[in-house]
């Protein structure tokens, strides 16, 4: 039986160990799973490999296009995440996507995001037409907005000052856990040539705005959290005091802000027909960090 051998980028953030753990979960016996990580010494890196026995780290900085050739030496399929502190496709994707043509990979599977298509300004509209226009046989998922946000991108601020500020105003996002999202991705890397040429959206069951989410994890924990919604000028200069970099918080606030000019987000049923499972709740999720929203 062929062994698809698979590098997983952004492998010990949120979503590649997502991705990892459910390879693991379903398809340990007809996979090889390769994180590509900058430093296979650090201790998440450590940490992945006590958890699951038989991964090859590979090193991967898409900074640094040397390391790409050696990364991607043997690899078949590709799960390929944008890193947050990235914004310049053209100088950062570009020759990676290059080396992937170079060495003859068999696909990718790209963490996109819902909507994308909809909006050529933000970095994953650019990143799918450098792959579709390279001719790499391809899968892209398109999530909506994460769940597991509140626990690392806005957390510093809930943790520091008990509030979540976006200039979101009272605009609604659809929220999905990431292991929903590991779920996927695994399905579709694991029968990639049945899913080859489509996108996929990623959503869970109810859109809320970020005033309701509060109340939620309020009710949940008895906190007394609030939500602030700056406007882009005012987030982007607050953000920059705390030390984040400009390319990020552009992200951020196009993420955030232009859905206060778009639909409410459509809801799918990918995940359901994909897994045969229903997505999770946030009440759910929140049930399940109750400790990471205790002050």
């Amino acid at each position: 039986m062929f062994m698809s051998k698979i590098l997983i980028t952004g492998a010990s953030g949120n979503i590649g160990k997502s991705v990892i753990k459910q390879l693991f979960s379903h398809l340990k016996t007809s996979v090889s799973v390769y994180p590509g990580v900058r430093n296979p010494g650090k201790s998440s890196a450590l940490k992945l490999e006590r958890l699951y026995q038989g991964l090859n780290f590979k090193i991967l900085d898409f900074e640094n296009p040397s390391t790409f050739p050696e990364a991607l030496e043997d690899i078949d399929l590709v799960f390929l995440l944008r890193p947050s502190h990235i914004s310049e496709v053209k100088k950062y994707f570009q020759p990676f996507i290059n080396a992937l043509i170079d060495k003859k990979i068999r696909g990718v599977v790209f963490l996109s995001v819902q909507g994308v298509e909809k909006s050529s300004v933000i970095p994953h509209n650019k990143i799918e037409k450098l792959i579709s226009q390279s001719g790499i046989p391809y899968v892209f998922l398109r999530p909506s907005y994460f769940m597991q946000n509140l626990t690392t991108t806005l957390y510093d601020e809930l943790k520091r000052n008990q509030r979540i500020i976006v200039p979101s105003g009272e605009a609604l996002f659809n929220w999905v856990d990431v292991e929903s999202i590991g779920e996927v991705a695994a399905v579709v890397l694991g029968h990639f040539e049945t899913y080859t040429g489509q996108a996929f959206d990623i959503t869970g069951y109810e859109n809320l705005n970020f005033l309701e989410l509060v109340r939620q994890i309020n009710e949940s924990t008895s906190q007394n959290l609030e939500y602030n919604s700056f406007n882009p000028i005012s987030f982007y200069f607050y953000q920059k005091r705390t030390g984040k970099a400009s390319g990020f918080i552009m992200v951020m606030i196009m993420l955030h802000f232009l859905p206060r000019f778009q639909p409410p987000p459509v809801i799918s049923n990918a995940y359901e027909k994909l897994t045969g499972n229903k997505p999770n709740s946030l009440r759910k999720f929140i049930e399940r960090e109750r400790s990471s929203f205790s002050f």
